[in-house]
């Protein structure tokens, strides 16, 4: 072989090892998911079964290119808060925050990951973005209701208790940044309708039973406010509520799929899905002040003819139409 043909040929070997390295494989991004809920809970279980579902049809799997963290809210609010210092510390891509608590908690434990969260209510009144429409900071998502829905809890059970006078309100203190800005649509609802609502705050599942017994004695129906803690503790709400037989009104069809009488409000799984197009986006680059917070643009108005029944209560026909779901 020709000298100059032998180190044409070695120059071409030396080619190959660089063409190779080029390709260097895929990094796997790094999400946290952090749950303002108990692990054991089968709706919050669905959300996240949607996040991920979501996720995997935009072509993120878990364990291939892409490492999941989930952390729980646990018995107590210091786990939540917890769980968010030590996700905060994993060098993550991007965090998940499932409900307000959560959201507060990675406020407090990170500046600089990216948040997106879900079912958060009030984000600009809870300072954790600047506005709606230039979030600023590291988070953004999407917002639960639009406090004005408070007198449609209202109206709609005025409804079906005509002759109601009186309804309890509960409400989780937990929720206190946000749950007074439906007061005054509480108000106005009840004014119109010859109600008078009486607030009660619930602090901790021990207080439950007792309180909506106690309701039962003054009122003749109540509203279950929004808020993780209640949903955690769905059934014994529920069940305590048809043991005593008093109509009552929530913020989510599947209190009604567990045996709730009407519920009026967006549905959650949408949420969580959209949720993971943020995430989605934030992965491929994008800056999260980039991305506005969003709110719903459907609400569902579900009823349970069961319950309906086992109250004695007649479903007014005009009810009955607008209902997007009906139970039997």
């Amino acid at each position: 072989m020709r000298r100059r043909q032998f180190i044409k040929l070695l120059g071409g070997v030396g080619l190959w090892p660089l063409s190779a390295t080029a390709q260097q494989p895929q990094r796997v991004r790094q999400v946290g998911v952090l749950m303002s809920y108990l692990e054991s809970e089968t709706e919050a279980q669905d959300w996240v079964r949607v996040f991920v579902q979501e996720l995997e049809a935009r072509g993120w799997r878990d364990g291939t290119n892409l490492k999941l963290h989930y952390r729980w809210r646990g018995a107590h609010p210091e786990v939540l808060r917890a769980n968010a210092a030590e996700l905060a510390g994993l060098g993550l891509d991007a965090m998940l925050a499932g409900a307000t608590p959560a959201a507060v908690a990675l406020k407090r434990a990170t500046q600089s990951v990216p948040v997106v969260f879900a079912n958060v209510a009030d984000p600009v009144g809870q300072s954790l973005v600047a506005s709606l429409k230039e979030p600023g900071g590291n988070m953004t998502g999407f917002g639960a209701f639009e406090f004005s829905i408070a007198g449609k809890w209202v109206q709609g059970l005025k409804e079906l208790v005509p002759s109601a006078r009186q309804f309890g309100i509960i409400v989780n203190p937990e929720t206190a940044p946000f749950y007074r800005k439906f007061l005054p649509f509480i108000e106005e609802a009840s004014q119109q309708a010859g109600i008078v609502p009486h607030l009660i705050p619930i602090e901790n599942v021990d207080q439950i039973v007792n309180t909506i017994e106690q309701l039962a004695k003054q009122t003749q129906g109540v509203v279950v406010f929004p808020g993780a803690q209640f949903t955690t503790n769905k059934d014994l709400i529920v069940r305590t509520i048809a043991r005593i037989g008093i109509p009552a009104m929530y913020s989510y069809t599947f209190w009604v799929t567990a045996g709730g009488l009407i519920s009026y409000g967006f549905e959650p799984n949408d949420m969580f899905r959209r949720a993971a197009g943020y995430i989605d986006v934030i992965l491929k680059g994008t800056r999260v002040q980039e991305l506005p917070v969003q709110h719903p643009t459907q609400f569902q108005l579900a009823i349970n003819l069961k319950t309906a029944g086992a109250l004695g209560i007649t479903v007014p026909d005009t009810l009955l139409a607008r209902a997007d779901q009906v139970i039997e």
